[in-house]
């Protein structure tokens, strides 16, 4: 059954074709009988206006609107030639539901008002002799009335059709409209990987290469200051590593990751024993702490840690040597400062804005857009006198 109902649904004009050739029987069969009880002969005109009128059924899906004006010239032509209705006249219901429901809208309601008018034209053109004038008017209302309800639920048909078009629209729609914020999120959450990666690398690359550098100098007069600088090596590389696997853990898909396989995210907390890893690789710094510490929302604290180790990486790469930095973090009633100075030689400030001779960090670039992610603000330059300096102000919130 369900292969015969998909097959009906794929032929829809096959389908109509067999009711009307189903009428088409009717009409000339019920008018053969009808003229045989009165004794006369069968008119001429009937089997080609059943013919034209079943073809309307036939081919109502095809062409709608060419159908209802062909209905409207086959029902002039019955009153003209005196054709009485029949049977086949029932086509001229179907072509109205027809074209209400998917015709255009001018054939629709001339379809309704020619249904309308039809009814009681048949009662004049035809009247029935032995009904008064009032069962006259009651059988035009009646006639009249199958036009009115077929239009109505074509009408209907159209309406609910459009209905779920639009609802298919928006569905469509709403799906582009999540794949075009699904690729915005992935192109922001790569540049986060990017300038997360860009701290990371920068900033533990650069204490391991001071190492490295110390090392290989005092390897043979002072071998214990070498194996101290070789083991702050390997702890600056097994915490690279861990923040990398972080981070590029993030990249992979469809597989389960166990819960505490990567690493936190830095935070304010970790700021300490950053700046005690810049002072083992040989650079001393100032850390001062004011005001009353309080939670910090994850970005917040993400975007302090990130600044101070960027600052120091640049202050070990552009101070020179014997130089000494100095970092405050300053809790406000609104906002956490930062501010983090140095008293080397200093470098050309497009370096720090590039990120390094080479054009290729983020450098203070990535530190403004950090900044801006939270709606602080950032400030950096040369100190009066030598060196450089970094300050910052982010908005706090409270913590939910």
């Amino acid at each position: 059954m369900q292969r015969l109902y998909d097959y009906l649904r794929r032929h829809p004009t096959g389908v109509d074709t067999f009711w009307a050739v189903v009428l088409f029987g009717l009409s000339v069969a019920g008018e053969a009988v009808r003229v045989e009880g009165r004794g006369t002969d069968l008119p001429l005109l009937v089997v080609p206006v059943s013919l034209l009128l079943c073809l309307v059924i036939a081919l109502r899906r095809r062409a709608p609107e060419k159908m209802l004006l062909l209905s409207i010239a086959i029902g002039a032509a019955q009153v003209v030639t005196d054709v009485a209705p029949g049977p086949a006249d029932f086509a001229l219901l179907v072509i109205t539901y027809t074209v209400a429901a998917t015709g255009a809208r001018w054939a629709s309601r001339t379809a309704l008002a020619l249904g309308l008018f039809a009814a009681p034209l048949a009662q004049l053109r035809w009247p029935n002799e032995q009904t008064s004038f009032l069962g006259n008017v009651a059988i035009m209302v009646f006639q009249a009335v199958p036009f009115a309800l077929a239009w109505v639920l074509g009408d209907s048909i159209r309406t609910r059709r459009a209905y779920f078009a639009q609802l298919e629209e928006r569905a469509a729609r709403l799906e582009k409209e999540r794949e075009a914020q699904a690729k915005v999120a992935v192109a922001a959450e790569r540049a986060r990987i990017a300038r997360e990666l860009h701290d990371v690398v920068a900033h533990n690359v650069s204490v391991m290469v001071v190492q490295a550098d110390g090392a290989a100098y005092v390897l043979d007069a002072a071998p214990d200051q070498a194996k101290k600088a070789l083991e702050t090596i390997s702890s600056t590389g097994r915490q690279a590593l861990a923040e990398m696997r972080r981070l590029l853990g993030v990249l992979r898909t469809g597989e389960h990751q166990e819960a505490g396989e990567y690493v936190p995210q830095p935070d304010v907390e970790q700021m300490g024993e950053l700046i005690e890893q810049c002072r083992t690789s040989g650079l001393p710094v100032d850390f001062r702490v004011e005001g009353t510490p309080r939670p910090l929302p994850s970005g917040v604290e993400l975007t302090a840690y990130r600044i101070v180790q960027e600052a120091l990486t640049n202050t070990r790469k552009h101070g020179g040597p014997n130089t000494g930095a100095s970092v405050r973090l300053v809790y406000f009633d609104d906002g956490l400062g930062l501010l983090v100075e140095d008293d080397g030689k200093g470098a050309p400030h497009e370096l720090y804005e590039e990120g390094g001779p080479d054009g290729q960090g983020h450098g203070l670039i990535g530190m403004r857009e950090r900044v801006g992610m939270v709606g602080g603000t950032l400030d950096a330059g040369p100190r009066p006198g030598g060196g450089f300096r970094i300050s910052a102000l982010l908005p706090l919130k409270p913590a939910h």
